[in-house]
């Protein structure tokens, strides 16, 4: 059933699913994409013999709209998730969606659904998820002939609990399973990541915080999005690393943290440093920044900051990247895409 606008309560979404009236599709056959459109149909009819159902060839991305103050919606770095698909795709033998399309066809779904684009100061924004996926029959493993891609959009809240800070678990479970391809370049399947999260979210925890697959010794990334961290003398680090998801989000923190004075670098950073942080957070586009509250390991647990309040830096940092996005603050140039 399509979803009413008039039904929705801005200020307490989740992070759920919801049928909008308008999605994009584009279909790949005969060696080419075809011309995509707006579709309102949300069912994607697939044959027993699809390639996704059994060897799981399939990609997605996320991003975000922000209502503006004056109405207007801004898209942050769009292009960058375009780029990031693009390089997925070749990772897992698909063919690339053209960039310039992938973005115009994300302004074509929020322009469609823009009633949904929550107000301003709600704290919610509009996600949307582009994915493609393999649908032609195969038998023997090897890559489809015939692809779908789409985006559809979705109301939600916050997925993490904001400047809130959450409690999380090394977890017990080889990050190269979680890794799902293995590769930074790409966006990964998060299936084999739901057993671990299951369990964490059971013993009340926000998510994993999983090691390097190798000497699992070093920080990798959580469940769904990536660390960072404050050290004793003020520097913003996060991991170096072959096995995490390249993220837009981290990758414009760096630039910010860097403004801010905090010298950021990427480098490996071990547990027992993490451990020892003055702040730490998650942040992606659907987690943004959320403060790390603790990290229990081996069941002993090690407070980060606090479990209660959040840290200045990572405060700061929030409100900057906030701003930007919603239009408060100008960023830098490029970052932002003002459409409606």
């Amino acid at each position: 059933m399509k979803q009413k606008v008039e039904d929705l309560d801005w200020k307490n979404l989740g992070f759920v699913y919801r049928d909008l009236p308008y999605r994009y599709e584009a279909k790949y056959k005969d060696g080419e994409w075809q011309e995509g459109k707006l579709i309102e149909d949300s069912t994607l009819v697939l044959s027993e013999g699809a390639e996704i159902l059994h060897y799981g060839q399939e990609i997605f991305e996320g991003l975000k709209a922000y209502r503006r103050e004056d109405g207007k919606i801004n898209l942050f770095r769009p292009d960058e998730n375009a780029h990031r698909f693009a390089l997925s795709a070749e990772r897992l033998a698909m063919p690339p969606f053209p960039e310039d399309r992938f973005v115009e066809a994300v302004k074509q779904v929020v322009l469609a659904n823009k009633e949904y684009v929550p107000p301003y100061d709600s704290g919610a924004t509009l996600y949307l998820r582009p994915f493609m996926i393999g649908t032609s029959n195969v038998l023997g493993v090897q890559a489809a002939d015939e692809y779908t891609f789409r985006i559809f959009a979705v109301p939600v809240g916050a997925y993490i609990k904001g400047l809130n800070p959450a409690d999380y678990i090394v977890s017990e479970y080889d990050r190269a399973a979680y890794a799902g391809t293995g590769q930074a370049k790409t966006s990964g399947n998060y299936a084999s990541s739901l057993l671990p999260s299951v369990e964490a979210h059971k013993n009340g925890f926000a998510d994993c915080l999983y090691l390097d697959p190798r000497e699992h010794k070093y920080v990798d990334e959580f469940g769904g999005a990536n660390f960072y961290g404050i050290t004793q003398e003020g520097q913003f680090v996060t991991p170096k690393s072959k096995s995490i998801l390249i993220s837009i989000t981290k990758r414009s923190l760096l630039e910010l943290a860097k403004k801010q004075g905090l010298n950021p670098v990427e480098r490996q950073i071990t547990l027992e440093e993490a451990f020892n942080m003055k702040e730490a957070g998650a942040m992606g586009t659907a987690a943004v920044i959320s403060p790390v509250g603790s990290i229990t390991y081996e069941g002993k647990k090690h407070v980060i900051y606090s479990e209660t309040e959040t840290g200045p830096v990572t405060t700061k940092l929030y409100n900057e990247l906030v701003d930007i996005q919603y239009g408060k603050q100008e960023g830098p140039e490029g970052w932002v895409q003002t459409i409606d």
